[in-house]
């Protein structure tokens, strides 16, 4: 086995972290340092911020709001560094950190000489050949703190812009736990009033305790996040490469343990003819509006106006409380046993970054419409 040089870094540029064109965040900090954060350029001018905006999306993915959760105990209490006055955005760059205050780098002694499997220990050594191992550094899902913190910033904006814009997400499902939940309908109090984030009071109690069952066997579990946009505008996304399907994509693929992406039918649509799936188009009030929505609100790479749905696939938790096979850095075969605080579930907290990644590009694109075409049109 062939494992990266140490020093090979010097030779390749460093890590990307900056995600939009005109309204662009860039995240910073690993999982163990001092803190975690964003840096938000592109932001409009005389947009109110209040601090409690940013705070309450930050406490919905926060650690330890449940027993279901990872039990890190992180306040994760936000600051603004820059870019406000009076509370309204000044049009310049706009910081937040996050200090971390809970760091436990001591639990990951053994994880700096051996990878963990299905993590990102390999690949970063294999690219860098560095890393900070205590959590995952950025691979961890902490860095998505700037993320979400960014999209509370941009949730002001798009109820500036274009009031009216809904961006909701639940789980779906948990391994072959399946919810039923009408995207049309389902409410943010339905969805936030179960520590699961399932749009479906009836399933609620059953994943519970699946997740708790896996955790109790030291194993953990996956699902799926469906996500719905409600209200927004035709005309979003480019028709090519930058097609508004394929930054949802991007954007969600980003976001750590994501396997897959889909939109409107999805899969299933390959089991229709075209006869089935065509949605027909036809005059409401005044609008066109489709007859059904398998396009999943996007159609020629931009947004028709119907309702945007889309799924999101999460592996199960890579860290697991047994032992595996592995190797060391140095190339010797072993074995390792998962340790630290993790969640056996992910879902649950993933629901607010599924979200805030949606509301980041739907943001971006909505400012990109405008400066193409004009704040009128």
């Amino acid at each position: 086995m062939t494992l990266a040089p140490r020093g090979r870094a010097s030779r390749i540029s460093g890590m990307a972290s900056t995600f939009g064109q005109i309204f662009r965040i860039h995240t910073f900090g690993e999982s163990h340092g001092g803190g975690v954060g964003v840096v938000i350029d592109g932001c409009p001018p005389r947009v109110p911020l209040p601090l409690e905006v940013v705070q309450r999306e930050l406490d919905r993915r926060r650690p330890g709001q449940s027993d279901i959760v990872t039990p890190r105990k992180e306040a994760d209490t936000a600051e603004i560094l820059s870019g406000l006055y009076d509370g309204v955005t000044l049009g310049t760059p706009i910081s937040i950190i996050v200090r971390n205050t809970d760091q436990r780098p001591g639990a990951y002694d053994e994880m700096a000489l051996k990878y963990r499997p299905s993590h990102a220990d390999y690949t970063y050594d294999a690219k860098y050949g560095i890393r900070a191992p205590s959590g995952g550094g950025r691979a961890s899902a902490r860095e998505t703190i700037g993320r979400v913190a960014a999209a509370a910033v941009a949730r002001q904006v798009l109820a500036e812009l274009h009031p009216g814009i809904e961006v909701l997400a639940w789980v779906k499902s948990i391994q072959e736990l399946q919810a039923e939940v009408d995207p049309e309908t389902v409410t943010a109090d339905v969805i936030e009033s179960n520590v699961v984030r399932t749009g479906d009071p009836a399933m609620v109690e059953t994943m519970i305790e699946r997740i708790k069952s896996i955790r109790a066997d030291g194993n953990s579990v996956g699902g799926v996040i469906e996500c719905v946009i409600r209200n927004s505008p035709p005309g979003l996304g480019e028709p090519i490469f930058d097609k508004l399907e394929a930054d949802l994509a991007k954007a969600m693929l980003s976001i750590p343990a994501t396997k897959g992406f889909e939109i409107g039918s999805g899969f299933s649509g390959t089991l229709l003819t075209g006869r089935e799936h065509n949605d027909a188009f036809r005059m409401v009030d005044g609008k066109v509006r489709t007859a059904t929505n398998r396009s999943g609100g996007v159609q020629g790479g931009i947004s028709n106006g119907e309702p945007i749905i889309f799924r999101v696939a999460f592996k199960p938790t890579a860290t697991i409380m047994s032992s595996q096979e592995t190797v060391t850095s140095g190339g010797a075969n072993t074995e390792l046993a998962g340790k630290g605080r993790h969640d056996a579930c992910v879902l649950p907290r993933a629901v607010p970054i599924v979200e805030a990644m949606a509301v980041l590009v739907l943001t971006d694109h909505l400012l990109r419409q405008r400066a193409t075409a004009g704040a009128d049109h």
